[in-house]
């Protein structure tokens, strides 16, 4: 527990890098009152040994109080086991308010558990829709926002989503986009330049989504187009093992010409620094979406459809689908200097967290 207990105490549960992005700040946000103390709870649900502590480290926050260590399984039976382990710690803890973040199984897992044992809790990056129910993630947004006793959201869309579920208006306060605040913090001292072999100009490709990856057809075709596009711009790939094993299967990577980058995975400073100097990106995260528009950065995004759609109304994203033949269309529009021009949109300012912190108080 960190600070002195004087009259609320506040317990964040995270459970994957992207939730660690999002709380960084409002813990920071939230340090500097005396009034408040805080935990943090990770859950476990995603955990790398290698990258955990430099993550931290770039991020400027210590280390979770407290790992439930749950680790991978199936959305049941993940969200079971996180919701059997946290049970106990709320218990033990009384906090008076929980802070929950995105849309992962452990969102859901201490939303659940919370509701169970009337712990009012708070959902940051709150009314995000997709409108796909085939996606595990949004089941997690909507359930969560239906249990939430205040839903703080990153957009003036997320408000409108949860209004016209019945959210009460009361329970709803437009912060704007955590994610953000994060990125501006530390976008002075992004760098890609420790990686070897980067090229200044590259196209930059994430890939995590089990409807790309794990469908063998599918990510032969991407990689193919992946290919293709490499022959036109260098292509840089930080990839996550198991791709690479599927990606080696393949051997779609050793084509004569092929200039497509694999790299290991690397901490938040490196990718922001290749981020912020790709000619494009080409992603099926979320996240990206967001920090590209705010980056001014050409987005395509290899998803049919995204629960971030001020990114393409506003920002620099574009949904391309699972068309190869697009993807490879738009990359040669940016390539020739016709790409989307977006704008950042309201309250994208780095100053989320703080409006958090004062609703909090």
């Amino acid at each position: 527990m960190r600070g002195a207990v004087i009259s609320m105490h506040i317990l964040h549960v995270v459970g994957a890098r992207p939730n660690f992005m999002k709380m960084a700040p409002v813990l920071q946000a939230l340090t500097g009152r005396r009034s408040v103390s805080q935990t943090v709870v990770h859950s476990g649900q995603h955990f790398d040994a290698n990258m955990s502590e430099v993550f931290f480290e770039q991020l400027g926050i210590p280390a979770p109080d407290l790992n439930l260590g749950v680790g991978p399984g199936s959305h049941a039976a993940q969200t079971c086991e996180i919701m059997k382990r946290l049970e106990g710690v709320l218990l033990q803890s009384k906090p008076d308010l929980v802070l929950v973040y995105g849309d992962v199984n452990t969102t859901l897992a201490a939303a659940l558990v919370c509701s169970k044992l009337l712990i009012e809790f708070a959902h940051v990056e709150a009314g995000l829709r997709s409108f796909d129910r085939t996606m595990p993630e949004e089941i997690n947004r909507v359930v969560t926002d239906q249990l939430a006793s205040v839903l703080f959201t990153p957009s003036a869309d997320a408000n409108q989503n949860l209004e016209r579920e019945g959210v009460a208006k009361e329970r709803i306060r437009l912060v704007g986009n955590v994610m953000i605040d994060t990125l501006v913090r530390l976008l002075p001292k992004a760098s890609s330049t420790g990686l070897k072999n980067i090229p200044a100009r590259h196209l930059l490709v994430t890939l995590h989504r089990p409807s790309n990856v794990d469908d063998g057809m599918r990510l032969k075709e991407i990689l193919g187009a992946l290919a293709e596009l490499s022959r036109l711009i260098p292509v840089v790939f930080p990839v996550h093992p198991r791709t690479r094993a599927r990606m080696a299967s393949l051997e779609l990577d050793s084509r004569p010409g092929n200039r497509l980058l694999l790299q290991e995975p690397v901490g938040y400073l490196e990718f922001l620094g290749l981020q912020r100097s790709a000619a494009v990106v080409v992603t099926d995260s979320g996240g990206i979406q967001e920090e590209t528009t705010f980056l001014g950065v050409p987005c395509l995004t290899l998803r049919e459809n995204t629960e971030r759609p001020i990114t393409v109304t506003m920002g620099t994203n574009k949904l391309v689908g699972h068309e190869m033949a697009a993807l490879q269309r738009e990359v040669r529009a940016v390539l020739e200097g016709r790409a989307k021009k977006g704008s950042v949109p309201p309250l994208w300012d780095g100053r989320a967290a703080e409006r958090i912190a004062a609703a909090i108080a």
